[in-house]
C-alpha cells in the first residue's frame, strides 16, 4: 500500500491540495509500518486539471489524505483508483499513522475555497493551464466547459 499526502515545507498537511509544492509518498508494509518515504513535485494547481492522479497512481498510491480538496480533485483521483480522505490536518507522518490505525475518517467535502471561476480572467492563467483542447472562452471549472469538451470536473 502507498499513501500519499499533499503536505507544505513543514510536513504539515497542506490546507489545501492546489497549494501543494509536492506530496510525500508513504510505502507501508504488509505489517502497516511506514518502510519508506519519498517526495513526488506537484505540477501545481488543483488535482481536477492535472495529471497528479494519474502520477500517483502510476507509482502505486491507493490512498491520498487531505486537508482542503473539491470534488473535482476527488474525483480525478477516485477515476485513477486512488481513494481520498478528507479533512485531514496536522503532521503528515502523525496523520498516516493515525489512519493505519483506523483513527482518520473522510470528513466530506472540505474545500469551500475552490469556487467557479471565468478562465477568461487570470485565474486561467495561474489555475488551469494544463487544460487543453478546450473551448477556453467559456470554460467555467464544474461545468461542461462548453462546446463538448470536459476534464475530470464532471
Amino acid at each position: 500500500m502507498k499513501i500519499a499526502v499533499p503536505v507544505s515545507k513543514d510536513n504539515k498537511i497542506e490546507s489545501h491540495i492546489g497549494d501543494t509544492e509536492s506530496y510525500i509518498v508513504f510505502t507501508i508494509s504488509d505489517t502497516k509500518d511506514i518502510e519508506g518515504v519519498k517526495a513526488v513535485k506537484s505540477p501545481g494547481g488543483c488535482g481536477c486539471n492535472t495529471d497528479i492522479a494519474s502520477t500517483l497512481a502510476s507509482d502505486g498510491v491507493n490512498v491520498v489524505l487531505a486537508a482542503g480538496i473539491g470534488g473535482g480533485s476527488t474525483k480525478a483521483f477516485n477515476r485513477s483508483g486512488i481513494s481520498v480522505i478528507r479533512g485531514c490536518e496536522g503532521d503528515a507522518t502523525e496523520s498516516v499513522k493515525r489512519y493505519l490505525k483506523g483513527a482518520l475518517v473522510d470528513k466530506g467535502s472540505s474545500c469551500g475555497n475552490h469556487q467557479p471561476h471565468n478562465h477568461k480572467d487570470i485565474n486561467f492563467i495561474t489555475h488551469a493551464p494544463e487544460i487543453v483542447s478546450l473551448n477556453r472562452s467559456s470554460h467555467q471549472c464544474g461545468c461542461g466547459h462548453g462546446n463538448g469538451n470536459s476534464c475530470n470536473h464532471n
